[in-house]
């Protein structure tokens, strides 16, 4: 009988390409959509996942995320360091700059400050120079994604040519000269500006002057300690926000759930997708169903059961559906690698695939069962008038 189904199935190559066609769009739209929606979320707490050794972000109790950090006094770091269970707590700073490229234009990059002892909090990755050398006289490090594009300098003449900033060319930071000493490999971020490191004291007076500067403290619990409870314990005794990485992530992760309308947009592509897939593979399916309505009541005259003829449907679904969800993965997969190295963003993580499985197989299951009544309600001695 399976065979049976199968030939009824392939019998008409247009309308089973057209199935497996629905299926596959829909099967794509619901991994690239969901696969870039990841990647950009993904994008808003890069910076707090690319600081990997402090356990614990110490900040303003306002702060909503990540890029919003409010200045707190230079006296916090000092109440925070000095409590129970803190093995270190080192300054950070986080804010905007207006840098003036070699071309006279002003693009607005994010300068971070590091611990000047420690420089806690660098860039993971330097593709050239080294960490250390921000020790340097008026010394900074420039992200890979800037210096080859917004901060890149114009070739003397050429026409619009432009080469990557490199280690030894300079910029000019709020009407301060600063050296680049290097490059560095960082985690795109959500505004994707030009990220440029230096040490906290100096960026401190690249930056207009205010009364507090001070935007996080990276703490890192002593051996043995709790960081959730050290965390409770320092906002009990600062007034301050203390929260671990991974809850830091989630803060930042749920503003822009929350306050944007980033979920909405995608979610809307993935349920049109969705639809739309169902509705082709569907009408596709019905139609199908109903062009071959003589043969099912043949197999009704012969004998055959309900229960095998709905076995027969249900595996013609299987098939497309199986066939349809592999090229529709099969387009994610390339269009993931053909994106990798774009500033597209992009995630595909394996629960991407279940989410995408569970879809197809919906819209089959929908597909089928439509599909089945009407052959449950075919006489079988109709196959016999005329």
């Amino acid at each position: 009988m399976f065979y049976i189904a199968f030939k009824m199935l392939t019998g008409d190559r247009g309308k089973y390409i057209g199935i497996i066609l629905g299926i596959s769009f829909a099967s794509l739209i619901m991994t690239q959509q969901p696969g870039v929606f990841l990647g950009i979320m993904a994008r808003s707490y890069s910076f707090i996942w690319d600081i990997s050794l402090p356990d614990i972000w110490v900040m303003d109790p306002k702060v909503q995320f990540v890029d919003a950090a409010i200045p707190m006094p230079s006296t916090q770091l000092y109440r925070v360091a000095g409590i129970d269970g803190v093995e270190w707590a080192k300054p950070l700073f986080k804010g905007s700059i207006q840098a003036r490229t070699a071309d006279g234009n002003l693009q607005t990059c994010n300068l971070i400050g590091l611990d000047d002892a420690t420089l806690i909090g660098g860039p993971p990755f330097m593709l050239e120079g080294r960490l250390k050398d921000l020790r340097q006289s008026n010394s900074v490090i420039v992200n890979q994604e800037g210096a080859t594009s917004k901060l890149a300098i114009p070739i003397p003449g050429t026409k619009g040519e432009y080469r990557p900033l490199r280690v030894g060319d300079t910029l000019e930071l709020n009407d301060n000269y600063a050296r680049v000493v290097g490059i560095a490999e960082t985690t795109r971020t959500f505004q994707s500006q030009p990220i440029i490191f230096t040490t906290y004291s100096r960026a401190t007076t690249f930056v207009p002057q205010q009364r507090n500067l001070l935007s996080y403290i990276l703490v890192k619990a002593k051996p043995g300690v709790d960081p959730d409870a050290l965390c409770k314990h320092i906002s009990q005794k600062t007034g301050l926000r203390a929260v671990t990485k991974e809850g830091f992530i989630d803060i930042t992760l749920n503003y822009y759930l929350k306050y944007t309308a980033i979920p909405i947009n995608f979610g809307t592509s993935v349920l049109l997708g969705f639809l739309v897939g169902a509705a082709i593979a569907g009408q596709t399916f019905f139609n199908f169903t109903v062009e071959n309505l003589r043969y099912f009541g043949v197999l009704k005259a012969m004998g055959v059961s309900h229960k095998t003829l709905l076995l027969m449907i249900l595996f013609q679904a299987l098939i497309v559906g199986t066939i349809g969800f592999g090229l529709g993965s099969l387009g994610t997969t390339l269009f993931y690698w053909l994106t990798k190295n774009s500033v597209l963003a992009f995630k595909f993580p394996w629960q991407l695939m279940v989410f995408s499985i569970t879809g197809v197989a919906i819209i089959c299951t929908i597909s089928a069962l439509i599909s089945i009544r009407k052959v449950f309600k075919l006489e079988a001695a109709i196959v016999f008038k005329g």
